[in-house]
């Protein structure tokens, strides 16, 4: 089965667990990576049109609704349909229906015209692309010229102490109790499997580069537990000469 079918089929599964399983294991850390995110991704008194990519039960795109300016718009999208519907109803019961739309997509060919948000976010997503250059190269089609990539990922921490109890905990902890609570262990052997294969942030913030983006920058959280990267669409040079 292609990988992306597979990861749509495993999200389908483990939505009704995903948000409970997804706290326990990262202890409760995960939202304040995304408060420290939106720093990032919001810009005080501007309406701003965000692109949560990955959104998967739309914790972050609440996270963003909840304090971007008004008039400002959440777009999120996820090749789980089942993880919508999960985020549709926490957007529904939070009154933000007006202020955020879920669409079912892949990252890899979106339903948006060229220059069409300021900021794409993605948060926990971006190991699970099949093809993340092409993932990439998109996201930078649909951001306008100075709009803004922001990624947040776990990562393997670098110090050798962190580093193994950090194997110990998610090799064998997290996919016990996230078997025995959602009953798909194997999903949750493949989640920690996933962050040891993603690249490291020198090799990550290169990627970046090729794709095209400008002034990439990292950023490391919780002894490098996460990684926050930006990236900018370069403006369009200006025409000077044009018309004469």
């Amino acid at each position: 089965m292609p990988k992306k079918e597979h990861i749509r089929r495993m999200f389908d599964g483990i939505a009704p667990d995903y948000d409970r399983l997804n706290h326990l294991m990262s202890l409760g850390v995960d939202r304040s990576w995304r408060r420290r995110a939106l720093k990032e991704i919001l810009t005080p008194g501007k309406e701003q049109r965000i692109l949560d990519i990955a959104c998967g039960t739309g914790d972050f795109s609440l996270a963003i609704a909840r304090r971007m300016h008004p008039g400002s718009t959440v777009t999120g999208l996820d090749l789980s349909e089942g993880m919508l519907a999960v985020m549709r109803e926490k957007v529904a019961q939070a009154g933000l229906s007006d202020q955020i739309a879920c669409l079912q997509g892949d990252s890899e060919a979106m339903p948006f015209g060229d220059g069409s948000f300021d900021v794409a976010a993605i948060a926990f997503g971006i190991r699970n692309f099949e093809h993340r250059e092409a993932a990439l190269r998109e996201i930078l089609r649909v951001l306008r010229p100075g709009g803004r990539l922001v990624i947040l990922e776990l990562s393997v921490p670098e110090n050798r102490l962190l580093r193994g109890c950090y194997n110990l905990y998610f090799q064998h902890f997290v996919p016990w109790i996230g078997g025995r609570i959602s009953g798909n262990e194997a999903a949750y052997r493949y989640l920690p499997a996933s962050v040891l294969g993603f690249p490291g942030r020198r090799e990550w913030m290169a990627t970046m580069v090729r794709c095209g983006y400008a002034e990439v920058r990292h950023r490391a959280f919780t002894f490098g537990l996460c990684r926050m990267y930006s990236g900018k669409k370069e403006a369009q040079p200006s025409q000077e000469g044009e018309g004469e």
